[in-house]
């Protein structure tokens, strides 16, 4: 096999923080590299120094022989490496041709050659097997369309190397479905593929090499057919699987939230997104909603917390019926959703550590006119230590943390309004094995305080470990309730569908 990219010997520090130590990384031409490890080892950062988002504090890249000197983006797409990076990085109040062709735009002399540009994008969603508009708003796409989106913007600026980080975390069964004939067609056109996914299934099925980084180090390099996703885990963390959480002698409290008879339309148009749906959810369990894509399990979680009024039905809350009010009154009701979306709907990325976690308290912390900074900090320390979040100052910006660890603070910013149902639609998209378990310790943890939760995840083996008790939606209804030996992945895979 050719390398075509090596990086050599890479360190990257920050103040406080060592991201990368001494990390070789090996790019084969015309193959999928896949890139694992933990959250904070240092993937991210080394695809960063790569796609010229960062600079190496020391190292070197060679392309070819050649030895790089990325300062830039534009210094690394002249060098015919681009990135799809994990969070979205779209513009939504523009079209998807504007996206796609954002600062690299086709000219007609002075104007922007619109018809081009939209001619492109029509072969670019052609090829991707979609039915996206060229002149669609991107804030009109669900989370798995926006995904294409940012799939057709590499794809439009003919990248050689192209890195892709987490790209399939928000993508539906169908769509995962093309992103790998894309990769399939891709490497036979001789692109080389960097691939940064937490699904080690996904890995065995489409990578050719696969390196593993731990703790900021190079852990190895092997070819993929030579392991299987325990040699994996165990290179990454040590553990081989998801430990359960879920107990059989659970003891719940009373009714916290129950739904009755909900129906919800899909806008303009008589389609039902919910059908009849009704539960209920006690004081110190777990319960899991599980479905496939469009099965309206994040549309159930936004009409319990008020994102969505459109609703027939009625919700009680601790046997009160609750009115169709704002966000912030559920909030003070006792109410609170952690959004798969963490990026766009969970935190504010200019912002701090602290600010990021006091966000839902602020009104709290004023002594007088002031924000009081002693108790800011105290509550900031005491939400640290009880979630374990890995952080060197609760100053710094939220984007200096891993994924697991922003995930952390999204969890811990809704625990801050004293919650009495936590909803959490996906809180471990995009985050590796060891910072999974610990969101699942943490939700025991919430759980046995008395605390009602609802989790929604695509991944069985989480629902598995995870779930006291099951709601299975298919096409809006729930299919069936599974409890204790009930809780299969064949039951889980029958009933979702439908």
């Amino acid at each position: 096999m050719e390398i075509i990219l090596k990086a050599k010997n890479i360190n990257k520090s920050y103040p406080g923080v060592t991201a990368l130590d001494n990390v070789n990384f090996n790019v084969y031409k015309g193959k999928v590299n896949v890139l694992v490890g933990e959250n904070g080892a240092g993937k991210s950062t080394l695809m960063k120094i790569l796609a010229g988002v960062e600079k190496e504090t020391s190292g070197e890249l060679v392309l070819q022989d050649r030895v790089l000197n990325i300062n830039s983006t534009k210094d690394a797409e002249k060098n015919s490496i681009g990135i799809i990076h994990q969070e979205l990085n779209l513009f939504p109040n523009l079209s998807v041709h504007e996206n796609i062709f954002m600062g690299h735009e086709i000219f007609n002399y002075f104007i922007i050659n619109k018809n081009k540009q939209k001619e492109i994008t029509q072969k670019l969603m052609n090829k991707l097997n979609q039915k996206i508009k060229p002149d669609d708003l991107v804030e009109t796409l669900r989370i798995g369309q926006q995904q294409i989106v940012e799939i057709a913007k590499a794809l439009a600026k003919n990248t050689k190397i192209l890195i892709m980080d987490e790209p399939s975390s928000a993508l539906s069964k169908n769509e995962v479905a093309v992103l790998y004939s894309v990769i399939e067609e891709l490497k036979k056109e001789g692109v080389s593929i960097i691939y940064i996914s937490h699904k080690l299934e996904e890995i065995m099925k489409i990578g050719d090499v696969i390196t593993i980084l731990r703790d900021s180090k190079f852990i190895c390099e092997e070819l993929i057919a030579k392991v299987n996703i325990s040699w994996i885990t165990e290179k990454m963390v040590g553990m081989k699987n998801f430990e359960s959480v879920n107990t059989t002698n659970l003891t719940v409290g009373k009714n916290i939230i129950e739904a009755n008879s909900i129906f919800l339309k899909k806008k303009n148009s008589e389609e039902l997104i919910l059908d009849n749906v009704s539960f209920n959810s006690k004081a110190g369990e777990i319960l899991s909603l599980y479905g496939l894509m469009g099965s309206g399990r994040t549309e159930l979680l936004e009409v319990i917390m008020g994102l969505n009024h459109n609703f027939h039905g009625s919700i009680k809350l601790e046997n009160k019926k609750l009115k169709k009010s704002s966000i912030a009154k559920r909030i003070s009701d006792g109410i609170v959703l952690v959004p798969e979306d963490r990026q766009g709907q969970g935190l504010i990325q200019c912002l701090s550590i602290l600010s990021n976690i006091l966000l839902s308290k602020i009104s709290k912390g004023f002594r007088g006119f002031y924000l009081d900074s002693k108790k800011e900090s105290e509550i900031v320390k005491k939400s640290i230590d009880y979630l374990g979040i890995k952080v060197s100052s609760y100053n710094n910006l939220i984007t200096s943390l891993s994924g697991g660890n922003q995930q952390k603070v999204v969890v811990a910013k809704a625990l801050e309004t004293e919650p009495k149902l936590l909803m959490l639609d996906e809180p471990t998209r995009g985050i590796d094995i060891g910072a999974k378990q610990e969101i699942f310790y943490i939700m025991k943890k919430l759980s046995e305080k008395g605390i009602s939760i609802i989790f929604v995840s695509s991944e069985i083996k989480e629902v598995l470990a995870v779930a006291d008790r099951v709601l299975v939606l298919a096409k809006g209804k729930i299919t069936k309730e599974l409890k204790n030996m009930e809780i299969t992945e064949d039951n889980l895979v029958k009933y979702s569908q439908g």
